[in-house]
């Protein structure tokens, strides 16, 4: 039980990562908060944190728009008044080579994998702060260290996400504050499924 009482709250937490981390957290004692698109497959989730003594919420939003973001911030502030462990999972990829890339998919997914777990963390972030305690974990990639073809936006983005928050776990070591890259490969999941090509077309292979 290392987290029991803790309130964690995961994004991209109705399949893949979000939902293994879901039930591990739980397992631990966490109280959850569970977030993303889908409500439905946040509910299934839900109903699979079954192992541990804490509450499990659901709170779906999307991550990529401020307004919905805030509103979630303060649905979980309402529910819980803190965030303990913020766990940014939700994102997409990419299957396209570079120069066949609209430069307006280049963007959206810089949005959904680099801007919104920032923004996210900037939400949760004063409180923690103040508290002189938190941690903070961002879902990254091998892709996040190392190029790879049919991925230059997607790598784009990982390799944002180290460099901010590589910095911010130095900024944030004064404020007891703990930083986590989880860089990650070989996982199953469903993130292939929902890539995007070229022309922002979903690749559903």
């Amino acid at each position: 039980m290392r987290f029991k009482g803790q309130v964690v709250w995961i994004t991209g937490a109705s399949s893949g990562i979000g939902e293994g981390l879901a039930q591990v957290f739980h397992r631990e004692g966490a109280e959850l908060v569970l977030s993303a698109r889908r409500e439905a497959e946040l509910e299934r989730v839900k109903s699979l944190c079954n192992s541990g003594p804490g509450a499990v919420h659901v709170v779906p939003f999307d991550v990529v728009g401020e307004t919905a973001r805030e509103a979630a911030f303060h649905r979980v502030q309402d529910i819980h008044g803190r965030v303990d462990v913020l766990v940014n999972t939700a994102g997409i990829s990419q299957r396209s080579l570079g120069k066949d890339t609209d430069i307006s998919v280049d963007r959206q997914i810089m949005e959904v994998d680099y801007f919104a777990p920032i923004a996210l963390t900037k939400l949760v972030l004063p409180q923690m702060i103040e508290r002189k305690s938190g941690q903070l974990v961002v879902t990254s990639s091998v892709a996040g260290k190392y190029g790879v073809p049919l991925r230059s936006a997607y790598c784009a983005a990982k390799h944002a996400l180290h460099g901010y928050f590589d910095t911010m776990r130095i900024e944030l070591t004064p404020c007891k504050i703990l930083v986590c890259l989880l860089v990650i490969a070989g996982i199953k999941s469903e993130v292939s499924l929902h890539s995007l090509t070229g022309d922002g077309s979903v690749w559903a292979k």
